[in-house]
């Protein structure tokens, strides 16, 4: 099929790249410049395991353009996959959608399906179709289908090509074939229901997750104040099949571009709906809280933070990704600077982000043996592979062995023999 991909994010593109690789002929629009010659050149702007590969893969099925006129002309299903930020309020702001959508009513030369792939507030596609039937320019039909993701960043790819399911929300049998097809070849299990229960799929399943992480990390809480160990806990929860064992993993919070503002725009439309979710609400209090949990532990231990070497090993919210955003170091960093404190950060793949908002603030390492190296206190915020492999030696090379880890990436005990102050979540 003829598809445009209007959006090259972690979204737009992922999916471009993986419709392409299953034989569409698929056109990528953006409205950056370099950012399109870098795509054309082979280059990922993002960073994502197997993304690159794919992309040489399906490079004959794919093109790259900032001309959306010709991008959406001929084509038989145009899918939206820009981002809708959160507002100050906590909803969802819906300016890039509209201006795609904007953009496509200009632009279309025959019937087409537009599909929305971003994720919006429940009612959002009925409206962005009636928009569009409005403002088309010609006697051509267009309608509208709900797509919503289920990929993670860092393992985008794998869940776009091997994922659980696919929620398809059409309104007409014509709609929903369409969509039958373009997804044909990927082997998945396809689910098909309305677009506002596919809208509400998104926003269900994204704030149970979140909601399954805030409450383990109060039970660690709690478990740190009552001498028991979270992970025993977890693992004697996660077996039973009612519950699972995955999201259960203690931590300093959430991050990334999902859970902090679906969360936010769920409550935002509960509220403004009379049906406040007050189980959601309370997810987003204790992540916010959580976050700066290791400050405050520093700080209720009498650490000063004046003038002292602060090692910070993990910017990115997450491995395997290099986005900042909502990340514990955003949240962390500010006070560690507000008190006066020398920052040593290191992150395999988040620093050049990272510098973007703090090009002078800190001090970016090579290694994380190079930011442990002489430090007054570590801070560990990422459970990157090459953090969770530092033997410990390199924490034995510290002014003074203070480790204070929001991921719980090492055995308490190990730490403890080998002569490191080292306090985790929950344990």
């Amino acid at each position: 099929m003829r598809i445009a991909m209007a959006g090259t994010g972690y979204v737009g593109l992922v999916t471009a790249v993986c419709l392409a690789h299953h034989g569409h002929e698929v056109t990528c629009v953006d409205i950056d410049e370099n950012k399109i010659q870098t795509m054309r050149a082979g280059i990922s702007p993002i960073y994502e395991e197997g993304l690159e590969e794919l992309m040489a893969e399906s490079a004959e099925r794919l093109t790259y353009t900032t001309d959306y006129r010709s991008a959406y002309q001929n084509k038989d299903v145009i899918f939206i996959g820009v981002g809708t930020p959160e507002k100050k309020d906590g909803s969802a702001n819906l300016d890039f959608i509209y201006a795609v959508c904007k953009q496509i009513a200009e632009s279309v030369n025959q019937d087409t399906l537009v599909v929305v792939k971003s994720t919006v507030p429940i009612g959002t596609n009925d409206d962005v179709e009636k928009y569009l039937q409005d403002n088309v320019q010609g006697d051509y039909k267009i309608s509208v289908a709900s797509n919503p993701e289920f990929l993670s960043q860092g393992t985008a790819v794998r869940d776009t090509l091997h994922g659980e399911r696919i929620v398809i929300g059409a309104e007409t049998e014509e709609d929903k074939n369409t969509m039958l097809k373009v997804y044909e070849n990927f082997g998945i299990p396809m689910l098909t229901m309305n677009r506002r229960s596919a809208e509400m799929v998104k926003y269900a399943s994204n704030d149970f997750l979140a909601l399954k992480i805030s409450y383990i990390n109060e039970i660690a809480n709690l478990c740190e104040s009552l001498h028991a160990n979270i992970e025993d806990v977890t693992r004697g929860m996660g077996m039973d099949s009612r519950i699972g064992n995955k999201f259960l993993n203690a931590g300093i919070g959430y991050g990334g571009s999902c859970f902090p503002k679906d969360t936010k725009a769920l409550h935002w439309l509960s509220v403004i709906n009379d049906v406040e979710l007050k189980t959601v609400k309370a997810a987003i209090e204790v992540n916010e809280r959580q976050k700066i949990r290791l400050y405050e532990k520093a700080r209720k231990m009498g650490f000063d933070f004046k003038g002292k070497k602060v090692a910070v090993l993990g910017l990115t919210f997450k491995p395997n990704t290099d986005d900042l955003r909502d990340a514990p170091s955003l949240d962390n960093i500010p006070l560690f600077l507000d008190n006066g404190a020398n920052i040593y950060a290191y992150d395999p793949v988040g620093m050049k982000n990272f510098q973007r908002k703090y090009p002078t603030e800190i001090n970016y390492c090579d290694t994380p043996e190079e930011c442990l190296q002489d430090a007054d206190i570590c801070f560990i915020f990422t459970e990157w592979p090459q953090i969770k492999a530092l033997p410990m030696e390199a924490f034995q090379t510290m002014k003074t062995t203070l480790v204070l880890d929001g991921r719980n990436c090492y055995c308490p005990k190990k730490m403890k023999d080998a002569g490191i102050l080292y306090y985790s979540i929950g344990r």
